[in-house]
């Protein structure tokens, strides 16, 4: 069981344990038991009731945050010919084609996320054991496979995230930062909750959201009731 300090274990007496919140309450509470000195990220972890094993039960996505991540996203572009300028002029942060293939083999990875056009999936494809445990890897689902590379930065670059099953069914997601006010940090976490019920698996059985918990980066989380998105589900 994993030891904490004198200051986590003093806010943690602050979380009623036997309770879960709605997410106003959730994120007033988060604010009272946060206590590190420098701008925590906040974090929002859900079980799912879905068998991570199915291939019809498979939770992947992107979602556009309203108030962003607070994070700067550096976005590398895998282009060619008019699509590379096109990705210079929207913002990108590193644009190439065979050239950023072999950095990225050689391990250099200065950027958060990649988007790529179609015709460049071949070199792309390579890096596969690369970017794919990095969660890097483009894909047509998440918008970052496309010629639409222009969107596809802007979107990035004002807050859009990927959202995806993990193994043991678990979703883990970055939703702001303890600068954001209560409403901004709010409304983040209910924008991400809809997308969650909105791309629920036809094949998922029982309760779908089993718990949701919110987090700063040190601090003691602090529990969501799954009732809200049932809510959301109903509408």
């Amino acid at each position: 069981m994993a030891k904490h300090g004198k200051k986590y274990t003093e806010r943690a007496k602050l979380v009623d344990r036997t309770k879960a919140y709605n997410v106003e309450d959730a994120v007033k509470i988060l604010r009272k038991v946060a206590y590190a000195k420098f701008d925590e990220s906040v974090n929002l972890d859900i079980r799912l009731g879905v068998d991570p094993k199915a291939g019809d039960q498979n939770v992947r996505g992107t979602v556009a945050l309203p108030h962003g991540t607070g994070k700067t996203v550096r976005v590398a572009v895998f282009a060619k010919g008019d699509k590379q300028r096109e990705a210079q002029e929207a913002g990108a942060d590193v644009v190439g084609g065979d050239d950023l293939g072999d950095k990225i083999a050689a391990g250099v990875m200065d950027f958060d996320a990649v988007i790529s056009t179609p015709d460049m999936m071949r070199v792309v494809g390579k890096l596969g054991k690369v970017l794919g445990p990095r969660g890097l890897m483009p894909n047509p689902k998440t918008g970052t496979v496309t010629m639409n590379v222009k969107d596809a930065i802007t979107a990035l670059k004002a807050g859009q995230i990927e959202y995806r099953l993990d193994k043991t069914a678990n979703v883990h997601v970055l939703v702001g930062k303890m600068k954001f006010d209560d409403k901004q940090l709010s409304e983040n976490v209910t924008a991400l909750l809809n997308a969650l019920v909105k791309a629920k698996p036809s094949g998922a059985k029982g309760r779908y959201i089993k718990t949701i918990c919110l987090s700063s980066t040190m601090s003691p989380g602090v529990r969501i009731d799954p009732a809200v998105t049932e809510v959301k589900a109903a509408e």
